[in-house]
């Protein structure tokens, strides 16, 4: 029988209802909005300088996907890099690669100072080709990630497969050995608690019904009263809501689905993934998976629309069938987890930090965020302090809303991305 419960808050006591007993301040320097790890990141640093930094979750802190996804933590960015110089150039390019980096040694770092007992660990990501076309691509991939950023990625030949992944479907693969993976909720829970050591405050089921500028002050009314703030950071990702609507309606909420399995034989588990990597595959529909503990954790875009009783019940029987396709050997075995989380995607799959209406901003990671999200965080933070938001690499470009303007933050196009999607990888 599969529980509809997120496996990875089995295995840590969550922050609860404990943030819910404090007050909230008449006054703060920072109001951080989301206590995922955007917010926590931020507030970490902003109180490590001595700023009066609170943060104001709708939920309980690191609710969201901060405590759902796959603990993949990657380097580059959702969108190639090929692609990625093509449009933005080769210096834009090269810095956004290298904060793909530092974001990756930052959680490193995180995990070591604050002693987060979150099984962080770099075993390297396998990008895996579902078909032979995908292949050719990888080739390219190696030259292009060597010439381009000076990084070493390596291709693994059909035949070489089985030391990877005991899966007969693919086509080769690329592995980058930067890469690395955790425990998500175990991850946010030790960085919640390092904000508060560092003097930042948290407030869970704080959700922000009005925001208003007046004169240099915010006048932020949430759900347990008022407060004023000098500064705002907005940190909400795929949970942005129509406080902001200008930042709701260029981001694009999409489900994300996640299947555990049984814990399974060491020695098969071992066969699944000989070294324990971040593995996802090359369709636009894609497929990510990765052992935690002995279980298979098996995700993908099953269903699109964020998550309900109903949407996470039918993506449990599409994820146990794509997972099946590529373990046949995992027919028998039992799923006991099944969960849904929300995503965050601009229209241009960038990611995108900046001010709108004197508020900062950091947003749009695409399934991107562990690293992402924990880096821009904090120096997102550091740009506030210094008043250079402006100079901060991903703020170079547009942030773009819907074309024509047809989107007010309500996704009524979800279903017709996904069969776009589904085309797409169709037809090539």
């Amino acid at each position: 029988m599969t529980n509809q419960q997120i496996y990875w808050h089995t295995t840590v006591q969550m922050p609860g209802e404990e943030n819910t007993i404090t007050p909230l301040p008449d006054k703060v320097d920072v109001a951080v909005i989301g206590g995922g790890y955007t917010g926590l990141s931020a507030a970490r640093t902003l109180a490590k300088r001595g700023v009066k930094v609170t943060v104001l979750e709708a939920e309980t802190i690191g609710w969201g996907a901060s405590s759902r996804n796959g603990g993949m933590v990657l380097t580059g960015l959702k969108l190639g890099m090929q692609t990625v110089i093509k449009r933005y150039g080769r210096e834009a390019a090269k810095r956004l690669f290298r904060c793909s980096l530092d974001s990756i040694a930052l959680v490193e770092q995180i995990v070591r100072e604050e002693n987060i007992d979150c099984g962080f660990a770099r075993t390297g990501h396998l990008l895996a080709a579902n078909k032979p076309g995908h292949f050719d691509a990888l080739k390219d991939e190696v030259e292009f990630t060597a010439k381009e950023f000076n990084h070493t990625v390596r291709l693994v030949s059909s035949k070489e497969m089985r030391d990877e992944i005991g899966s007969g479907i693919y086509h080769g693969a690329l592995v980058d050995e930067v890469s690395g993976g955790l425990n998500p909720a175990q991850y946010v829970t030790g960085l919640a608690r390092a904000a508060e050591k560092a003097g930042a405050v948290l407030h869970a089921r704080a959700r922000v019904n009005n925001l208003q500028r007046r004169g240099a002050r915010f006048h932020i009314q949430t759900e347990r009263g008022s407060l004023k703030a000098e500064s705002v950071l907005v940190g909400t990702s795929g949970y942005t809501g129509s406080v902001t609507k200008k930042l709701q309606k260029k981001i694009i909420p999409i489900g994300s689905f996640i299947i555990a399995t049984e814990r399974l034989p060491e020695k098969l588990a071992n066969e699944l993934s000989p070294k324990n990597r971040m593995i996802f595959d090359s369709m636009h529909y894609l497929n990510y998976f990765r052992l935690w503990d002995n279980r298979l954790i098996f995700g993908g875009r099953a269903a699109f629309f964020p998550e309900t009783a109903n949407t996470i019940r039918r993506s449990a029987e599409i994820l146990r069938r794509e997972m099946v396709q590529v373990y046949p050997q995992l027919k028998n075995v039992n799923v006991e987890y099944v969960w849904g989380g929300t995503l965050d995607f601009a229209f241009d799959m960038m990611t995108h930090v900046g001010e709108v209406d004197g508020m900062y901003y950091s947003l749009g990671y695409a399934g991107h965020g562990v690293a992402m999200a924990t880096y821009l965080g904090d120096t997102v933070a550091e740009a506030m302090l210094a008043g250079t938001i402006k100079e901060h690499p991903f703020a170079q470009f547009d942030f773009p809303g819907a074309p024509l303007g047809l989107y007010n933050g309500s996704p009524w196009f979800l279903p017709l991305a996904g069969a776009w999607h589904k085309f797409l990888d169709w037809i090539e």
